[in-house]
């Protein structure tokens, strides 16, 4: 730790940085000009910087230079059990490298602080209105994930700074909210004198800008980054472009934050806000609660953007009380940002290089999809959309189904109160529960098709729903809590009822979902959701009444009184009055500390016997991983690669490494089935990462990709994982082409449009491709996380230059490639493109390794290689 410029921090008996001071010396009148972000990231410079590198490391700040690297090193690292899992997976793999090298395997722990959460594992195989399915589905979770939780449990004895909050807990994003940060950090230094600084922390989940609500910054990246954080090394970083986004007016009566993201979403994507941090300020911004405010942050990743910041306020210390935190913690809060200048009224003169205006006054009642959550969908708007039919309960198609009993055309098969996005907001979850007890004394009743449930991310929504006698107006209607766990929204959704599955299969039926989450990418949901659609909490509830789709929510009757009356949403939507009055009385701080206190009263354990894990050779979920080996350990030539796919724009990360269930006839599934797995244990392809054999099965393997080297007899594209091995031309199966070429050596290549890896920050995305043969990826663009992860991995992302596309290049797949060039961030290489004709063409490329420290990641083949190497050569000179 510095000693520039560390003072007592007035009022209390801990000391602070003075990070205006440290500005001003070298630019008088500079910190007021600052963006919030940029004064956090100050802060952590003058705390950890050393003094002789301290002026030219801020001035790049003040200045707003991004041609120069800065180190940023995160307070907290927070995982939950997927990637947190393969995170940890890969530490334990790599003692395993370490210590076959003769170094000590004991030596390689976190550093940084680390909380894993296990949220990512339970699938609703029981619906809510089943009044025992959260104690059911808590003991499918166990049962199938049985090596998964072993490893996890010996992870927390074998590792220093690890904490474990087991699964049947909630959301690792929420939890985050309503306790883990602190806002304000208060840690030692080395002489034991206590330190405050701002808590910031990096996530291996993309959604981890949930917390930027409450002006902590926090980023989603992928596991290999949260590695390279965990061990201690800084996240290198360029100056991100920071933009203003300055909230006007108030929202309308009885639009909720899940309308406002939804518009505020489509918004953002409009405006090119890739990457950037965003800081939401003006009169609106100040109005929203944090529960509002959460919702917006935490579908950043939806918009794009890298951090979706609000500032310190009164909004800010009357959540952290109703949460329950300590008076003298928010009493320290508030003494800090306005010492500081990270309180609102502090930011008054901040200087934004692109201010951007949403008028919150504008937003109507609003869904998103189909396929994109940026797809706004207004409810006024679905007959126009061509998704509702006009009085389409009257229709003679309607009629005929209702009277031969057949699920109906865009039926809703699933209608899931779900997620983080909405949950973690009281006003949210209470309007869904006003709507269901109105349903209820009108007599209204869920379609049978309907699979519903409610899965909040923390069991503080029992409490107080249970208070104010709403729980049970939910499960009425078939929204018992089936879990505290992200389940739908992260594609777990569980089966169907079989004969509603069967009907689907054979009618063909256009089939979807609604739920409260915050994606709704094709194929993620449900294998037999055709589309899904994201949703208020409200909406849902109203959309498992309607049962499909084709319903015109906003008009059409939703059934009939007790009298005979028709009743239509507008019946059912309740005020903002009633919302207010309900979370004023009924959301208090004694139930968050009810749940909290004794969640993480982890108390003491035994560490584990041995710094090596004894990996089980038939586990499916758990097996050494291989980065140290076979193709990981060859050098990448970039030479005559061939293209394993050539893709469109809008790539996501659920097309790159599905996340969802596995079906009996997929290549991961046949290989469970192989290993003697039975199908109804097969879970879903997340639970399986851990385990490279199973989750290279799953590379490139959503059903809906389309390959654009595979095509039928009319030219077009066919959909599914499909691929064209070459120089045969022989169609098969992704896995199979994947499989020939491994068994070949064949160095492989991808082809992509513009947005490649959206979507979550799974790093199996850029995994499995690497361990398939992948060297490089040449796109339009990149999103930030999934690039991070590519080179964390080794393989090469490229950015073609405006106006070059696959298409200008007419590239159909027979072509091989090579890369010219020395790579440095920035630098133009040269892609080779070897034609089947015998030509040769030039183009130039951008290489995306941004940074010094990704270059070097880069050549050394990758994260974890770099770590070895490193680690191996301190242990050599520390001996000498």
């Amino acid at each position: 730790m510095n000693t520039d410029y560390r003072k007592p921090l007035p009022g209390t008996e801990l000391d602070y940085f003075d990070v205006r001071a440290a500005v001003e010396d070298i630019q008088p009148g500079a910190y007021d000009t600052l963006p919030y972000t940029s004064r956090v990231l100050a802060e952590q410079l003058v705390r950890r910087c050393e003094s002789e590198l301290l002026t030219d490391a801020l001035k790049q700040l003040i200045e707003r230079r991004r041609d120069l690297d800065f180190p940023w090193y995160p307070a907290r690292v927070v995982c939950h059990d997927i990637l947190g899992q393969t995170a940890l997976v890969d530490l334990a793999g790599l003692r395993d490298a370490i210590a076959e090298q003769g170094g000590d395997p004991a030596k390689v722990n976190p550093v940084v602080p680390t909380q894993l959460i296990v949220d990512h594992s339970l699938a609703v195989e029981h619906a809510g209105f089943d009044p025992d399915a959260f104690d059911k589905n808590r003991a499918i979770e166990d049962r199938r994930n049985e090596d998964r939780f072993h490893f996890i449990e010996w992870t927390k004895t074998a590792f220093e700074n690890v904490d474990v909050i087991p699964a049947g807990n909630g959301i690792m994003h929420q939890i985050n909210l309503e306790k883990m940060s602190p806002v304000v950090q208060v840690r030692p230094d080395e002489n034991g004198k206590q330190v405050a600084y701002p808590d910031t922390c990096v996530g291996t989940d993309s959604h981890t800008p949930h917390i930027d609500c409450l002006g902590v910054i926090a980023i989603g990246v992928g596991g290999l980054e949260a590695e390279t954080v965990m061990l201690g090394r800084p996240s290198m970083m360029r100056l991100p472009d920071i933009v203003g986004v300055e909230l006007t007016g108030k929202p309308k009566p009885g639009i909720t934050a899940t309308d406002i993201v939804l518009a505020i979403t489509e918004f953002l994507r409009k405006e090119r806000v890739v990457g950037a941090y965003l800081e939401f300020f003006g009169e609106g911004a100040k109005s929203l609660t944090i529960g509002d405010r959460a919702t917006i942050s935490n579908m950043t990743p939806e918009y794009g953007a890298s951090a979706a910041m609000f500032y310190i306020d009164e909004q800010t210390l009357d959540y952290l009380t109703l949460t329950g935190r300590e008076p003298e913690q928010v009493e320290l809060v508030e003494t800090y940002a306005k010492q500081t200048g990270l309180w609102a009224d502090s930011l008054a003169e901040a200087q934004y290089e692109r201010v951007l205006t949403f008028d919150l006054t504008s937003v109507e009642r609003n869904l998103a999809g189909p396929s994109n959550p940026h797809r706004r969908l207004p409810t006024s708007a679905l007959v126009e959309r061509g998704i509702a039919v006009p009085s389409y309960k009257d229709s003679d198609k309607a009629q005929v189904e209702e009277k031969e009993g057949k699920i109906p055309d865009g039926a809703v098969i699933i209608a899931a109160i779900t997620s983080c996005t909405n949950t973690s907001n009281p006003r949210n979850v209470v309007g869904a529960a006003l709507l269901a007890k109105k349903a209820n004394e009108l007599g209204l009743i869920r379609k049978p098709w309907v699979k519903s449930s409610f899965a909040p991310g923390s069991k503080v929504a029992r409490l107080y729903l249970e208070e104010a006698g709403l729980l049970s107006e939910l499960e009425k209607l078939g929204f018992g809590i089936v879990a505290y766990a992200c389940t739908t929204c992260n594609g777990m959704s569980g089966a169907l009822d079989p004969e509603i599955q069967q009907e689907i299969i054979d009618r063909d039926l256009y089939a979807t979902a609604v739920l409260s989450g915050n994606r709704n990418f094709d194929g993620r949901i449900h294998p037999y959701a055709k589309q899904a659609f994201l949703a208020s909490p409200a909406l849902v509830v109203a959309y498992a009444i309607a049962g499909t789709v084709r319903f015109d929510i906003e008009k059409d009757v939703l059934g009939t009184d007790h009298n005979g009356n028709p009743v239509t949403l507008k019946d059912l939507w309740p005020s903002d009055e009633e919302i207010d009055a309900i979370v004023g009385e009924f959301v208090k701080p004694e139930q968050f500390k009810q749940v909290y206190i004794p969640m993480f009263d982890l108390g003491a354990f035994e560490p584990a016997e041995s710094p090596l894990y004894d990996w089980r050779p038939q586990s499916t979920y758990i097996r050494r991983p291989p980065y140290w080996e076979g193709n990981m350990a060859a050098v990448r030539a970039l030479k005559g690669m061939r293209p394993l796919a050539i893709l469109p724009d809008n790539i996501t990360t659920d097309h790159l490494s599905p996340s969802n269930a596995i079906m009996m006839d997929s290549a991961a599934g046949e290989y469970l089935h192989k290993m003697g797995l039975p199908e109804e244990d097969f879970n879903s392809y997340a639970t399986h990462r851990g385990d490279h054999l199973t989750a290279l099965r799953a590379t490139l393997a959503n059903p809906k990709l389309f390959n654009e080297m595979v095509r039928d007899e009319s030219g077009e594209v066919k959909q599914g994982s499909l691929a064209r091995i070459e120089p045969e031309g022989q169609v098969t199966r992704m896995w199979e082409a994947i499989e020939t070429y491994m068994e070949r050596g064949q160095p492989l290549i991808v082809i992509a449009g513009a947005d490649y890896g959206q979507g979550s920050s799974r790093d199996w995305a850029a995994k499995g491709v690497a361990l398939a043969g992948v060297e490089a990826i040449v796109a339009e663009g990149f999103e930030r996380i999934h690039r991070t992860n590519l080179i964390g991995m080794g393989v090469m992302p490229l950015q073609f230059e405006e106006g070059t596309t696959r298409h200008t290049l007419q590239l159909d797949g027979t072509e091989t490639y090579d890369v010219e060039g020395a790579a440095s961030p920035g630098a133009t290489l040269e892609l080779v493109i070897h034609r089947k004709t015998g030509e040769v063409d030039r183009v130039p490329v951008t290489c995306r390794l941004d940074t010094a420290e990704e270059v070097t990641v880069y050549s050394a083949g990758g994260v974890l290689q770099r770590f070895a190497k490193d680690f191996l050569e301190s242990s050599v000179e520390a001996v000498s």
